[in-house]
C-alpha cells in the first residue's frame, strides 16, 4: 500500500498500491537514472572517476583508497547516509583553516571533475546487477510512478539535483488549473447564451460566484472591489481544488506545501500593494499604512515613525500567517487521520475486532471534517485576502 505520509509531503513520484503499478525491470538498463545514482556500486564507481580527474587537476589529492575510505566514513555520519561523493567534496571545498584559507584546495576542482560522470557510461561499462539486487529494487519501486524530468535531474525521489524538476504537487496544481480553465470557459459560454442560468452545474457555480462576490469580496474590499473579483475567485477555486485533491487516495493536497501557500499569500501581497501603488503612488502606498493622526510635530514624528515600522512588519507577518494558516489546517487534518488509522496497524486478534469498527468510524468522521475544512479554508483565504487588499487600497 501507499505511504499515507505522502499526502502531506511533496515528491517526484506518485505512490499507489503495488498491484496497480508493479515494477518488472529485468536489468540495470531498465532502471531510471535517479535510482541508479542512489545505488552504492554506482556511487563507488563515480567516486573513483572523480578522484582520478581530481588527481590530474590538482596537487595534494590523497590516494584512491584513502579518498574512498574518507568518503565512506563521512557517509556514516548523521545526515550523510547515501550522499554521493560530490556532496562530500562540496563540503570539503567549504572548509577553512584558522587563517581562513581553504583546508583542502584540491577539493575546489570538484565541479570540473564531476562533469565526467555519466549514468549512460555506467550503464554501458558496469557489470550486470545480480538478480537478487534487481528483485529487491523492484520490490521497493513497485507502486512508485516516477515523474519524467525532461528539464532537470533528481538527487533522489524527494530532492532535485539540477535544472527545473517537476514534482507531484506541480502536476496536481496544473491539473487544477486546467480543470478551472475548462469548467469556467464552459460556464462563461453558457451564461452568454442566456441571462438566466440553467442547469444544476450552472446553478451550483453561480451560487459560489455570486456569494463570494456579494458577501465576501465586495464587503471585504469596499469601493472598487469588482476589478479584484476575477483574481480572488481564481484564488478561491484554486485553493479549493488543491484542498479537495487531498481527499483522494494517493494524490495529496498541494496546499500542504509551504511553497504553494506562501506563494498564494505573496500574490495577495503583490496585488494589494500594487493596486495601492497605482492609487496612492509608490511612496504613498507605504505612508498609507500609518493611520492619520493630528499630533504636534515633536510627538507626531517619533510616534508615526514607530507606527510605520510596526505596520510594515505587521504587513509581512499577516501575509506570512495567511500562508501558514492554510498549510497548518490542511496538514493537521491529514496528521490526525493518519494517527487514527495507524492505531489499528499493530493490532491483531480480538483487539482489532473490537477497535476496528471504532477506528473506521472515527476515520470516516474526520474525513467528513476534512471535507468541510477544505471548503472552509478556501473561504477564509479569500475572505482575508479581500480584507488585506481593501486595507492597501483605501485610506486608513
Amino acid at each position: 500500500m501507499s505511504d499515507p505520509i505522502l499526502h502531506i509531503k511533496d515528491s517526484f513520484y506518485f505512490e499507489v498500491p503495488a498491484w496497480l503499478a508493479p515494477s518488472h525491470r529485468e536489468s540495470l538498463q531498465d532502471f531510471p537514472n535517479v535510482w541508479i545514482r542512489l545505488d552504492p556500486d554506482f556511487q563507488l564507481w563515480e567516486a573513483k572517476i572523480v578522484h582520478a580527474k581530481l588527481a590530474e587537476l590538482s596537487k595534494g589529492v590523497p590516494s584512491e583508497s584513502e579518498f574512498v575510505h574518507d568518503w565512506e566514513h563521512w557517509q556514516h555520519e548523521p545526515g550523510n547516509h547515501g550522499k554521493p561523493v560530490r556532496r562530500y567534496l562540496q563540503e570539503l571545498a567549504e572548509e577553512k583553516t584558522d587563517e581562513d584559507k581553504p583546508a583542502h584546495p584540491w577539493a575546489e576542482s570538484w565541479p570540473e571533475a564531476q562533469q565526467l560522470v555519466s549514468v549512460q557510461e555506467y550503464r554501458d561499462t558496469a557489470k550486470p546487477w545480480s538478480p537478487k539486487k534487481i528483485e529487491a529494487y523492484n520490490e521497493v519501486l513497485s507502486g512508485k510512478i516516477i515523474i519524467p524530468q525532461p528539464f532537470g535531474e533528481l538527487r533522489n525521489l524527494y530532492q532535485k539535483d539540477s535544472g527545473f524538476c517537476i514534482s507531484r504537487f506541480m502536476v496536481l496544481e496544473m491539473f487544477v488549473a486546467l480543470m478551472m480553465v475548462l469548467v469556467f470557459t464552459w460556464y462563461a459560454s453558457r451564461l452568454k447564451k442566456s441571462v438566466v442560468p440553467k442547469g444544476r452545474v450552472i446553478h451550483l457555480l453561480d451560487a459560489f460566484v455570486c456569494y463570494l462576490r456579494d458577501s465576501v469580496i465586495r464587503p471585504g474590499i469596499g469601493h472598487g472591489a469588482d476589478k479584484f473579483v476575477p483574481i480572488l475567485l481564481t484564488m478561491f477555486f484554486f485553493v479549493l481544488g488543491c484542498n479537495l485533491l487531498g481527499m483522494i487516495p494517493w494524490l495529496g493536497a498541494p496546499t500542504a506545501s509551504f511553497s504553494v501557500t506562501l506563494s498564494l499569500a505573496f500574490a495577495t501581497l503583490l496585488i494589494g500593494m500594487g493596486a495601492g501603488a497605482l492609487k496612492f503612488g509608490p511612496i504613498g502606498v507605504w505612508l498609507n499604512l500609518v493611520p492619520h493622526m493630528d499630533l504636534p510635530l515633536v510627538i507626531g514624528i517619533p510616534v508615526k515613525l514607530m507606527l510605520f515600522v510596526i505596520e510594515v512588519l505587521g504587513l509581512f507577518i499577516k501575509h506570512g500567517v495567511l500562508g501558514v494558516r492554510l498549510l497548518a489546517n490542511m496538514v493537521a487534518g491529514h496528521v490526525v487521520l493518519l494517527g487514527i488509522v495507524a492505531m489499528g496497524v499493530e493490532m491483531s486478534g480480538w483487539s482489532l475486532v473490537i477497535a476496528g469498527p471504532i477506528i473506521v468510524f472515527a476515520a470516516v468522521l474526520f474525513s467528513c471534517l476534512e471535507l468541510f475544512v477544505a471548503f472552509l479554508q478556501a473561504y477564509i483565504f479569500t475572505f482575508l485576502s479581500s480584507l488585506f487588499i481593501g486595507a492597501s487600497t483605501h485610506h486608513h
